[in-house]
């Protein structure tokens, strides 16, 4: 069993983009109607394909798991979905820990968010300066609430 424990992040500046170590493109959706149960996502990082299932488990951990699918599988499955969640994501090494920011695109931007995957719950870190407002326990932030609603449609943006 997988379990992910992250903490998120709004980002208040640009600081971070002198950090960066590598830069992928991804396109995701989801086959999942609902966030109660399982989410089931396809992913395509650089044209590589992954099925991830997830299960909410508390403030800040998931069950996850997540499986590599043929390339030609994927494109048939994303080409058949309704609407698509486009970012970039960067990783980002700050204070020798590996950080990642994720810069929407499409109906979700400007939003930008950071992410660090923690051993534990009460792991303590240290807080970059870039780091704005903590979104970890905030639903309407995580990718599937933001496929769902996407932050372009909401009325009193936290940001």
């Amino acid at each position: 069993m997988s379990i992910e424990i992250e903490r998120r992040f709004l980002i208040k500046n640009n600081q971070w983009k002198r950090l960066v170590l590598k830069k992928i493109d991804i396109v995701q959706s989801y086959l999942s109607s609902n966030s109660e149960g399982w989410i089931t996502r396809i992913r395509s990082e650089n044209k590589e394909f992954k099925l991830t299932l997830k299960k909410h488990l508390n403030k800040a951990s998931n069950l996850e798991f997540e499986y590599e699918i043929p390339k030609e599988d994927g494109e048939i499955i994303i080409s058949k979905v309704r609407k698509v969640i486009i970012k970039e994501r960067f990783y980002l090494l700050v204070n020798k820990r590996a950080w990642i920011i994720d810069r929407f695109k499409g109906d979700n931007f400007p939003l930008e968010i950071a992410e660090i995957e923690l051993n534990n719950e009460k792991e303590t870190i240290d807080l970059p300066s870039f780091l704005s407002k903590e979104i970890t326990h905030l639903k309407e932030y995580s990718n599937f609430e933001l496929f769902n609603k996407p932050f372009s449609k909401w009325n009193n943006k936290i940001y």
